[in-house]
């Protein structure tokens, strides 16, 4: 692992201009934050949701396939976990995955009385439809391909019925404040707006709930929205807590491929897609997938976005199509209206047309590591949904697992936290080094990630991308903003990531070593977990037996 320059032990800002105080602090306005908040709000005196957006923004409301868990005949959680840990491909850890797929069946029913309007069949049971990895009819949808929206409608309606919630929008959370003892005491943020919550301020507190997301931002292209800068996962890093499985980052397949100059967020197509019926094919005109995977178009994420990567080397194509043509305009429009639109805004009918598609990141896998209940290893901090590793996820996400993940720990969180609240704490002299990159270096961060960090990866390129890295380190910003916080917690977020995967020399899940082809578990069955002392990036291997019955 090389030698990095120092990472910031706290984002350079302004001291506070304001305070309040909060028994709890959520960051993050998903449904793993706003489930919490519900769920909180009776249960401690005071509860303060922050969002670096508004309300409805966030990654749930991208969310098209839906939610998974086992709601419909003949399906129990025992198959939804065989499922799970297949395509986590030995790397779940099985406790976890045994809570979400035993209480994802309540959590969504919960949802439901909440106001949640999923599809209904004709006699008006619950539509189930099935995707990548799953061998039953298990996603409940909405809207057809809208099912994050439709969730985040019926949440963000019940937090603005519910007027003791305080929300503070456009809020970037900055770092922790910590209490002698080294847990929580409070939380920095930066408020864009006028007025007296205007600018930095500091939010006295007894527990912070992470709910922030991934960090999609730090590939070029990304399904995820422009939020998504991996600020949760770095301040809870800079603030002593341990990140896990980082190296886990799943490329979806089918994102819609809209020319080698496209950047940021790009349109994804659904995997429910396929769950209906579409499928593969190169130029030809072949479908590929068939005899690479008993699944064939439906198989886990991590396997298809890894034929499609080998059939665009072996044809020097910059994509591959999905077919979906057969599917007719009636069913495109009352199934995938979304995708349908979106589609044709970019000059493509897919009712008529191939759709041009290509891997990009999608989903983080990792991030901070939590027990059962969503406890870090920081007294007072917990995480929930991307921000958060519980174990079950893997080496690579099953399909729509990820809205239940936070909606199931989020739940959990609320049935332990009120019991152990810490008493209110004065924050400590802070020590740790300030620093802040210069808001400039994103766009060289970005495409070297992607070029040596992305879906294929070797020692060369990761060696490559470890040494820009560095250097982009010491590239000190000279104005103080929100576009330098975020490429500052980008490189920390980038710089943890790629050490991971220079030492995972194996090829499992989401994570592809070109130099390193096979699975090994005799030697990499386990976790690699990141800390930060004194500004300096650690990484520690963690055995752990294979979980998905497989030895290779």
């Amino acid at each position: 692992m090389p030698d990095h320059l120092r990472l910031p032990g706290r984002l350079t800002a302004p001291s506070p201009g304001w305070t309040t105080r909060a028994d709890v602090v959520i960051v993050g306005t998903g449904i793993a934050g706003l489930t919490a908040a519900l769920r909180l709000r009776t249960q401690v005196d005071k509860v303060l949701v922050v969002t670096k957006d508004v309300l409805s923004a966030g990654s749930t409301q991208w969310a098209q396939g839906g939610i998974a868990a086992a709601l419909g005949p003949g399906d129990t959680p025992e198959q939804h976990e065989v499922d799970t840990l297949v395509a986590g491909a030995g790397a779940c850890d099985a406790d976890a995955v045994r809570v979400l797929v035993n209480e994802g069946p309540d959590a969504v029913r919960e949802l439901i009385a909440l106001g949640t309007n999923f599809d209904q069949t004709a006699d008006g049971e619950l539509s189930l439809t099935r995707e990548g990895g799953h061998h039953r009819d298990r996603i409940a949808h909405a809207g057809g391909d809208a099912t994050g929206a439709e969730i985040q409608r019926a949440l963000v309606a019940a937090i603005e019925a519910a007027p003791d919630i305080e929300v503070i929008q456009h809020a970037l959370a900055v770092d922790l404040l910590l209490a002698e003892d080294g847990g929580v005491a409070g939380l920095t943020l930066h408020v864009m707006g006028e007025g007296q919550r205007g600018g930095v301020g500091a939010v006295h507190c007894r527990a912070v709930v992470l709910a922030s997301g991934g960090f999609g931002q730090v590939f070029s292209q990304t399904t995820n929205p422009s939020v998504s800068t991996g600020d949760g996962m770095a301040l809870a890093l800079r603030g002593g807590a341990t990140l896990r499985d980082l190296e886990f980052v799943q490329f979806h397949p089918t994102v819609m491929y809209l020319g080698p100059d496209s950047r940021g967020q790009q349109p994804l197509i659904s995997e429910a897609v396929r769950g209906e019926g579409a499928f593969l094919v190169d130029d030809e005109g072949t479908r590929f997938m068939q005899g690479v995977h008993e699944l064939a178009d439906l198989a886990p994420r991590d396997v298809v976005a890894k034929a499609i990567m080998k059939r665009m080397l072996e044809t020097g194509r910059p994509h591959m199509w999905l077919d979906a043509r057969h599917l007719g305009a009636a069913f495109w429009e009352k199934r995938f209206p979304t995708i349908l639109a979106t589609a044709r805004s970019h000059g493509v009918d897919p009712v008529t047309q191939l759709i041009p598609v290509a891997p990009a990141c999608h989903y983080v896998s990792g991030g901070v590591r939590t027990d059962l209940d969503g406890r870090s290893d920081v007294p007072g901090l917990y995480a929930s949904g991307e921000v958060a590793c519980s174990g079950v996820h893997g080496a690579n996400r099953l399909a729509s697992n990820s809205l239940l993940d936070g909606l199931v720990f989020s739940r959990r969180i609320a049935n332990v936290l009120p019991g152990e609240l810490r008493e209110w704490a004065e924050p400590a002299a802070d020590t740790r080094p300030a620093g802040l990159v210069a808001g400039s270096a994103r766009k060289q961060l970005q495409e070297t990630m992607t070029s040596r960090a992305g879906v294929l990866r070797s020692s060369a390129g990761l060696g490559e991308a470890a040494r820009l890295l560095d250097k982009l380190a010491g590239d000190t910003a000279e104005v103080i903003d929100q576009e330098a916080w975020e490429t500052t917690n980008l490189l920390t977020i980038a710089s943890a990531l790629t050490d991971a995967a220079a030492l995972r020399e194996e090829t499992r899940g989401s994570h592809w070593r070109e130099d390193f082809p096979e699975r090994d578990d005799e030697r990499l069955a386990g976790h690699f977990d990141v800390r930060v002392d004194d500004g300096a990036l650690s990484v520690s291997f963690v055995a752990a037996p294979a979980t998905d019955g497989t030895t290779r």
